[in-house]
């Protein structure tokens, strides 16, 4: 009788160890490839990414470009970049993405540049906090498809009401990503909801 609660318990453990992972694989697969759609907002929010001297990288851009094609469809009037430098950059990722923006003629009044963050969380907290200022509610996310379950989650956990606008173009988009990007990002988004919200931050550092 023993033998057999035990062999139950140890069935169930292994049942339950596997099924999280497997849950946060098929999330963050499903938001990638049916992201909820969403006709207005109050602001576009573009998630930092690597730049180089001010030039954004092929990621940053691919999102830089999603928040352009928004911003002109008036899906909403305002576009906030946001993102910190790495250690010895002359400008940050939010200067360089809000300066791109401007010269492919969004107009400067209607761009926020938020230099903070290098991880997915902290800018969260940022553009929010801005959000709440302005006493808006609503934001489209641009970024990459299997980075917006933990993006939209973040974002929702703080109050605001997120929808993703994922890139159909750059490294990261569905026809370039890997299963390594989609397991990399379930694993962030499990850290999160079971770490992170809880206080314990675990920087991803976007790339």
């Amino acid at each position: 009788m023993m033998f057999k609660f035990i062999f139950r318990a140890i069935a169930l453990l292994i049942a339950v160890v596997v099924a999280i992972p497997v849950y946060a694989l098929f999330v963050t697969w499903n938001s990638a490839h049916n992201p909820s759609p969403r006709i207005t907002a109050d602001v576009i929010v573009i998630p930092g990414a690597a730049q180089l001297d001010g030039k954004p990288g092929e990621v940053l851009q691919a999102r830089l470009e999603e928040a352009v094609r928004l911003f002109r469809a008036q899906v909403a009037p305002l576009v906030i970049t946001v993102g910190s430098g790495a250690p010895g950059d002359r400008t940050t990722e939010a200067d360089s993405g809000r300066r791109w923006l401007i010269n492919k003629g969004v107009p400067r009044s209607a761009v926020i540049a938020l230099p903070e963050g290098r991880d997915t969380l902290t800018q969260t907290k940022a553009y929010v906090k801005e959000m709440r200022k302005r006493k808006l509610t609503s934001v489209v996310i641009a970024t990459d498809p299997f980075h917006c379950q933990r993006a939209m989650t973040m974002a929702r956990d703080l109050d605001a009401d997120p929808f993703c606008a994922p890139v159909p173009d750059g490294p990261n988009a569905l026809s370039g990503s890997t299963n390594r990007y989609l397991i990399r990002e379930a694993g962030a988004y499990l850290a999160y909801i079971t770490l992170g919200r809880r206080g314990i931050h675990l920087s991803d550092h976007l790339g």
